[in-house]
């Protein structure tokens, strides 16, 4: 099969014992790595009020991953449209794509805050999610420069736009002619005929735009590789804990280690969520990940793996990101740098 094409997500996943600010330079030091070993796009993530996740704003973060790199694309993960103006959000894409032409991505999404004061303190809950399709149109306009106003600076359609989808947000992201981001069980638990409806449903109703001339499809994953399949479980195991407890006490806490007393903590609902979210995720060694890997690409026909997934060894996290590069070398990345919308424009 043809080299695919893996990008990183991080979500500035706080640590236990480790500030702020640390946890944020980590991310940029991260984004560096990532663009010496040939990854294609490095995004970022929006949290508000989350005691285990320290970036809260994207667009800021994005600058500063970009202003110390110089070929790897930088993105969203996205920007949560609920929580902002579209104008605002597009003023903020142009701003980067003029500082770092043809390096900028941005991925948007329907989400709103986790908890009722979140959600609040936003002002965004579930009758703004609602508007999610009126204002990505909005944005559109404002990028592509048909909007009553024009934004400033002008993007002319430059910045690649992506919708993390699920349920609904594949059919938006059909119609508006958008790449899409879909994880979890829109990618790994396929129909009893083998085929994943999301992405057949989005490929149908894909109508090309200015952004893209075809149907992009970038599928996400928590992936960890490491020298067994017992260690690269145990580097995506502190996030999935830490998930699988915010469902019952409301907070995501930071990441710890999970040794004997951390297992015994859970009850056997929280146990069943981790281990829900270990079978949708990619583990094990490099060989093992290449074959679960072909697998995914072959049923999904996706043109792009986001990788996911928070560790709490940054050592074993930094070592898995090595060995997933060497996987797919870096020649089969930097052979397809450059604005995804003009490749994907009809010709």
């Amino acid at each position: 099969m043809p080299l695919p094409r893996i990008s990183l997500l991080d979500r500035a996943n706080s640590l236990d014992g480790l500030a702020a600010a640390e946890t944020l330079n980590r991310v940029l030091e991260r984004a560096q790595r990532a663009e010496e070993l040939g990854y294609h796009r490095f995004w970022v993530a929006e949290h508000h009020a989350v005691p285990g996740i320290a970036g809260s704003a994207p667009a800021v973060l994005m600058a500063a991953i970009a202003g110390r790199t110089s070929s790897i694309r930088v993105g969203s993960g996205g920007i949560m449209l609920p929580n902002h103006q579209p104008l605002v959000v597009a003023e903020q894409a142009a701003t980067l794509e003029a500082l770092h032409p043809g390096r900028i991505d941005l991925g948007v999404g329907r989400s709103v805050g986790f908890t009722p004061a979140v959600r609040s303190a936003l002002c965004a809950g579930k009758p703004e999610a609602e508007l999610f399709e009126n204002d990505l149109g909005q944005l559109l306009d404002y990028l592509s420069g048909t909007a009553p106003i024009t934004a400033r600076p002008q993007n002319d359609s430059a910045t690649p736009v992506f919708v993390l989808a699920n349920g609904p947000g594949v059919d938006i992201a059909a119609r508006a002619g958008l790449g899409v981001v879909l994880g979890g069980p829109a990618v790994f638990r396929p129909d009893p005929s083998g085929k994943l409806p999301a992405l057949e449903r989005y490929r149908a109703l894909f109508r090309p735009s200015r952004w893209f001339g075809r149907p992009f499809v970038m599928i996400s994953a928590n992936v960890a590789v490491g020298p067994s399949r017992q260690a690269a479980r145990e580097l995506l195991l502190p996030e999935a804990v830490a998930l699988a407890r915010s469902r019952t006490t409301g907070e995501f806490a930071p990441l710890g280690p999970v040794g004997p007393a951390e297992w015994t903590g859970l009850t056997t609902r929280e146990s069943e969520a981790v281990e829900s979210s270990l079978s949708d995720s990619v583990y094990g060694t490099a060989a093992e990940v290449r074959f679960q890997l072909e697998r995914l690409f072959t049923a999904s026909a996706a043109d792009e793996l986001l990788v996911t997934g928070g560790s709490f060894s940054l050592a074993g996290q930094s070592e898995s990101d090595r060995l997933l590069a060497g996987i797919f070398p870096a020649e089969g990345q930097r052979s397809h740098q450059g604005t995804d919308a003009k490749r994907l424009l009809p010709r």
